[in-house]
């Protein structure tokens, strides 16, 4: 799956290896919504009205008991699994009866809860909220990709393309429902679309941003080092080298800002619980993240997914989990082979940190956060015209599956 196509005549090659070339010096300046984000967005609401038709068709046809004689409240498919951490966390804080008497809910960083519980003071129902800034912040995410992947092929139409590919894939329902990976992606994308245009404090800033929601943040942050000390500087107007060299000093401060949320959560919870890793050994007890090397976390997997040791369900949820890291580390060869370094430092932190837990969990929904992913199937459905055709027939049928079942409560991601 390439991640560049050849260039056309309009555009110089770049050798694999060469620094990264930021964007034109116009791209900068170019807050408002083009024709193109135009577009992504009606995409964006058409996707969102599938889901939430599914959603209303889900509570009539799949009833929590068989002989029920009426529905499911209209919004009880998106109160399941992580939701209800997000809610307490908002709604109550992290030891409303005291350190170490909780439901693990300090796993989760304090980022959606904090607007949520923002949100709530104009939307009284915690749910509606929810679904609300996951709405707003998916648009962000939709139209920020789209930016991303033109930098690859201007006026091409990948852009339109990697937010279709995301808005379909089979975990994109948790990007309606209120859960972390929407608020996420919309200040991680951002965040990396201004470092592509050397705004490196708006890169950090957001990348702050995307620290609060989840420790993936961190991940973002190393990737923007990386890409700052990959990126050739292109100044836009005449200075002498003393005066460059002091800017990009400071530009490289910046960097430092994507991981003071980090340490503020941690010194929030050892003020707390005397455990700065407080949020780590929750997710140790709730969820069996104990660390384990690479290759027992696979086997143990297996074991789950293949071995009948599951329900049914859970059992195909570690199958998807197993493809995706298959996935993972495919993409991963392929932006270690294209030299794109800062995307293969994100991805190879990211598939660490799932891959080395007793057993995979949610690496499947991970993949809504694999922005070059995304980027790299666009940039490929341009040069072969039957991948988009391909991505939708086989995906489009299987993310209706998933939604489903999360909605019915049957799966967790």
């Amino acid at each position: 799956m390439p991640i560049s196509a050849p260039p056309s005549p309009r555009h110089a090659p770049v050798r694999p290896g060469s620094p990264v070339r930021p964007a034109p010096a116009e791209a900068p300046a170019a807050p408002r919504l083009r024709r193109a984000d135009r577009e992504v967005l009606w995409l964006y609401l058409l996707t969102r009205v599938a889901v939430w038709t599914t959603a209303y068709c889900t509570r009539w046809l799949f009833p929590a008991s068989g002989d029920a004689r009426a529905p499911a409240p209209v919004l009880a498919p998106f109160e399941h699994w992580d939701w209800g951490h997000f809610l307490n966390i908002a709604r109550d804080g992290y030891f409303p009866e005291g350190p170490g008497e909780g439901d693990n809910r300090e796993a989760f960083f304090p980022g959606l809860p904090l607007v949520l519980r923002a949100v709530h003071v104009l939307v009284p129902h915690w749910t509606v909220a929810g679904l609300l800034v996951s709405l707003v912040a998916g648009a962000v995410a939709a139209v920020a990709l789209a930016r991303i992947a033109e930098l690859h092929l201007p006026g091409s139409g990948a852009g339109r393309r990697a937010a279709l590919f995301l808005l379909v894939s089979p975990c994109a329902v948790f990007l309606t429902a209120g859960y972390s990976e929407a608020l996420f992606l919309a200040l991680a994308l951002p965040a990396w679309l201004a470092a592509r245009r050397q705004r490196w404090l708006l890169a950090s800033v957001l990348a702050a941003g995307a620290t609060t929601v989840r420790i993936s943040g961190l991940f973002l942050a190393a990737a923007l080092v990386v890409l700052f000390l990959t990126t050739s500087t292109t100044p836009t107007a005449p200075t002498t080298r003393r005066d460059e060299g002091t800017s990009r000093k400071r530009d490289a401060a910046w960097l430092v800002l994507p991981g003071l949320p980090a340490l503020l959560y941690f010194w929030y919870l050892y003020g707390r619980t005397g455990d700065p890793l407080a949020w780590k050994h929750a997710q140790e007890r709730g969820w069996y993240r104990h660390f384990r090397a690479p290759w027992e976390a696979w086997s143990q997997t297996w074991h789950e997914a293949f071995d009948r040791t599951q329900a049914t369900g859970y059992a195909a949820q570690f199958q998807a989990d197993l493809l995706a890291m298959v996935l993972g580390l495919l993409l991963l060869g392929v932006l270690v082979v294209r030299r794109r370094w800062p995307e293969a430092v994100y991805l190879a932190l990211t598939l660490w940190a799932l891959g080395t837990s007793y057993w995979y969990m949610s690496v499947a929904r991970s993949t809504l956060l694999w922005w070059p992913l995304w980027v790299g199937l666009a940039v490929w459905s341009v040069r072969r015209r039957w991948v988009t055709i391909a991505y939708l027939c086989l995906v489009a049928p299987l993310s209706t599956v998933l939604a489903v079942t999360f909605m019915t409560g049957r799966w967790a991601g």
